[in-house]
C-alpha cells in the first residue's frame, strides 16, 4: 500500500523504514548499480530495493521488487541473505526531512541486460567489480558496505 504524500512524509519524518536491497551478482562477479536519479542518495551509484509496504510479508516484497527493479522473476529461496543495515541520510524524497532506513541485504545472481532495466529510481546502470565500487567516489557509502571487510558504523 503506498500512501499519499503528506501521510508518507510524517511517516518519514517519525519512524524508520524497512527495506531490501538487492546485491545483483552476474556470472563474472560484478555487482549491478544504479545511479539514483531520487532523494536520498541523489546522484549516487547504489543497489537496485526499495521499501517493504504495509501489511506486505518480507518474501513477497522480495518477489515484487525483483519484478519492479529487475524485471526478473524470481523467488525468494535463490536469494541469500547478507544482513541487517541501517541507513541514515540527512535528507529524503521531501528535502530536508531525513530517512532512517532499515535495510535486509540479499545477494542475487543474474545476467541482465541494462539497457531493459527500469528507470524509475535510477537514470543510468552499470556493473562494476567489488573492487572497482570500492574505490569509486560516487558510489554511496551505504552500497560499499555491503563489500567492505570492515563493517561501518552504520551496520549492525
Amino acid at each position: 500500500m503506498f500512501l499519499p504524500a503528506p501521510t508518507f512524509e510524517t511517516v518519514v519524518a517519525s519512524t524508520p523504514l524497512v527495506a531490501i536491497d538487492l546485491v545483483v551478482e552476474n556470472p563474472q562477479g560484478e555487482v549491478l548499480l544504479g545511479e539514483r536519479t531520487n532523494r536520498p542518495a541523489q546522484g549516487y551509484w547504489f543497489v537496485p530495493g526499495g521499501r517493504i509496504q504495509k501489511n506486505e510479508a518480507i518474501k513477497d516484497a522480495f518477489v515484487r521488487l525483483c519484478r519492479e527493479e529487475l524485471g526478473l522473476s524470481l523467488a525468494y529461496e535463490k536469494a541469500c541473505f547478507i544482513g541487517p543495515y541501517e541507513h541514515f541520510y540527512a535528507d529524503s524524497i521531501f528535502n530536508e526531512v531525513s530517512t532512517h532506513y532499515v535495510v535486509l541485504a540479499f545477494k542475487i545472481k543474474a545476467q541482465l541486460t541494462l539497457n531493459t532495466l527500469p528507470a524509475a529510481q535510477h537514470g543510468d546502470y552499470a556493473w562494476f567489480s567489488p573492487y572497482q565500487l570500492l574505490q569509486h567516489q560516487r558510489v554511496h557509502p551505504h552500497t560499499k558496505c555491503y563489500f567492505s571487510e570492515v563493517k561501518s558504523s552504520t551496520t549492525m
